[in-house]
């Protein structure tokens, strides 16, 4: 009986199995803190990313705010609008918009500060005619003699064209490229590009330019309405009626 009680191997047995728990306890422990750790890391990584896309849109947003800031409110309007989709799935330069549009006014489309197209009406959904699509046109200054031009898609993938550009107006290459606000779409001063290359012709001359929007890589944009004040167009009409003496 005294043998059985004070058998040394049962105390051993004991710290054996105490000493193993403690050590897979402490193991446990440890490996889970190691991955809570990473975890934490990733998580962290995350949010650094989001840290930096956000400062880069906001900063995106500041300059395009900052150079819209003298747009008469009263008359102009400018929209944040998301892109929807493609309207058709082999052509990248149509996508519709999350934008309201009612009636059939051409209206401009904006992105990080550039001209990147127009909006225009399909059956009561805004569809961006992005810069490389044929039907995106809008009127455009060239160079410091601010040479009118009509922008027009390119063959060459990346590029736009600038047509009708009067042969006696001298323009060169790396001429920068803005909005003329002739055509009451834009308004003046907007930048487009830069002329990469010229070609003459008899009676006029056409800019290739290197778009400034990276349009296809968008996911929304800034639609640029002017309003047209429909009594001030009809005092201006009625005056262009009166004879004067």
């Amino acid at each position: 009986m005294i043998a059985r009680n004070l058998n040394p191997f049962e105390s051993i047995k004991k710290w054996y199995v105490d000493i193993s728990l403690d050590i897979q306890q402490s193991s446990e422990k440890y490996f889970g803190q190691v991955k809570t750790i990473e975890i934490l890391r990733a998580k962290n990584k995350e949010l650094e990313n989001y840290q930096i896309l956000y400062e880069s849109a906001k900063n995106r947003l500041d300059s395009t705010l900052e150079s819209l800031q003298n747009i008469d409110k009263s008359s102009e309007k400018i929209t944040f609008s998301k892109v929807l989709s493609y309207v058709d799935f082999n052509d990248f330069t149509k996508v519709w918009l999350d934008f309201d549009k009612k009636d059939d006014q051409i209206l401009a489309l904006i992105s990080d500060n550039y001209a990147a197209g127009i909006v225009v009406n399909q059956a009561g959904r805004s569809k961006a005619l992005l810069n490389g699509n044929e039907k995106s046109n809008y009127t455009v200054f060239i160079g410091r003699n601010k040479a009118p031009g009509i922008i027009h898609s390119s063959k060459a993938d990346g590029y736009i064209l600038a047509k009708f550009v009067p042969i006696w107006v001298k323009i060169k290459k790396g001429d920068e490229v803005i909005t003329s606000g002739m055509d009451n779409i834009f308004f003046e001063g907007l930048e487009v590009g830069r002329v990469v290359s010229i070609r003459k012709k008899q009676d006029m001359q056409e800019a290739i330019i290197k778009p400034y929007a990276k349009v296809f890589k968008q996911r929304s944009f800034f639609v640029y309405k002017k309003t047209i004040d429909k009594n001030k167009k009809k005092t201006e009409l009625l005056k262009e009626e009166i004879p004067t003496k």
